[in-house]
């Protein structure tokens, strides 16, 4: 068992290529602040017999069980890593922030060290679940600029790490007013901001979890940025959305499960062309990664990408576990080589 350290603050360092949040004067600032926790991690497979490797096209690194004291960890629904895979911002869907420092032995994951919780606060300052707001299930990066995507309310969340980091305040993107139509519990569950250099340059992309189109395709926004507007993801095999994450090359990769009490849980990846997103398109991917629970997985909710200092495109998968004692919060790395 390897057990997480605690140093408080020192998850205020945080970085990710363009993300360099400042711990700042305190500005927003919570009476209760960040809280130092315990995070246990155990290795996926303590008898180093995990045979299988491939899986389309990853191939699989390492992999942690997480557990904790702290009755209120749990309920991951989205993680995003520095540059080099090691510092995290990570959330729980009851808007709480957890944050700190993946380990690692050689290339495989050891443990997390330096873990701080808060809560997620709204713009009078007040933890965001005070006014009923909860079901926080996506994040995005752009500099300091975390959002957060709220499922049940359908909103997003706009906080500025520069001020307080995760004491920061949420204040309300505008989004479009189809956005508020979105079913209660299949609604936002995706975004992705696209950075400086790379089509669609400035705008935020907001998928939805099951809210169909006239088609039957997942409905999904582009907000802000040079062509605002709503497009469709095509949806097949009864998957739904749970993440998307943007590679450096310029391709969206969608993080997809499903779910039914005579198969249990899917887990799929596809990989769609950034470029071929825009207003009205219905876009599409090949599958690179599917998955069961004969495969170890869970319900995987979050995913994000970094590469190595080998050139390794390194894919991070993490688990909801819906605070449920016979489900797992798992950590999980692939290298994408497909």
């Amino acid at each position: 068992m390897a057990a997480a350290g605690v140093s408080a603050g020192a998850a205020s360092r945080i970085a990710k290529a363009q993300f360099v949040p400042s711990p700042g004067s305190g500005e927003g600032a919570s009476t209760e602040g960040a809280t130092a926790i315990e995070v246990k991690a155990r290795s996926m497979f303590d008898r180093h017999d995990h045979d299988r490797l491939r899986f389309g096209a990853l191939e699989y690194r390492s992999g942690l069980v997480l557990t904790s004291p702290f009755p209120r960890f749990g309920g991951l629904s989205g993680i995003r890593l520095d540059a080099k895979g090691e510092r995290f911002i990570s959330f729980s869907d009851r808007g709480r922030w957890f944050t700190g420092l993946i380990e690692y032995q050689g290339r495989a994951m050891t443990g997390l060290a330096d873990v701080e919780t808060a809560p997620m606060l709204g713009s009078d300052g007040r933890p965001i679940t005070a006014r009923g707001w909860y079901d926080s299930e996506s994040i995005a990066l752009d500099g300091s600029f975390v959002y957060i995507g709220l499922e049940r309310v359908n909103k997003v969340l706009r906080f500025d790490f520069s001020k307080g980091f995760t004491r920061a305040r949420g204040e309300v993107v505008p989004l479009p007013k189809a956005a508020s139509k979105l079913p209660n519990n299949k609604g936002l569950e995706a975004l992705v901001f696209v950075p400086k250099g790379q089509p669609l340059s400035g705008t935020l992309i907001a998928m939805s979890e099951r809210g169909l189109d006239a088609s039957g395709n997942l409905i999904a926004f582009l907000v802000g940025g040079p062509m605002p507007g709503q497009f469709s993801v095509r949806r097949t095999e009864d998957f739904d959305i749970s993440d998307a994450v943007l590679l450096p090359a310029g391709d969206l990769l969608i993080l997809e499960r499903k779910f039914s009490w005579l198969s249990g849980i899917g887990i799929r990846i596809r990989r769609i062309p950034l470029s071929s997103v825009a207003p009205r398109a219905v876009i599409d991917g090949p599958s690179i990664f599917e998955a069961d629970l004969a495969n170890e997985v869970d319900n995987m909710e979050g995913i994000d990408a970094h590469l190595t200092a080998e050139g390794e495109t390194v894919l991070t998968m993490v688990s909801d576990d819906n605070f449920s004692p016979i489900q797992r919060t798992l950590l999980l790395q692939f290298t994408l080589v497909g």
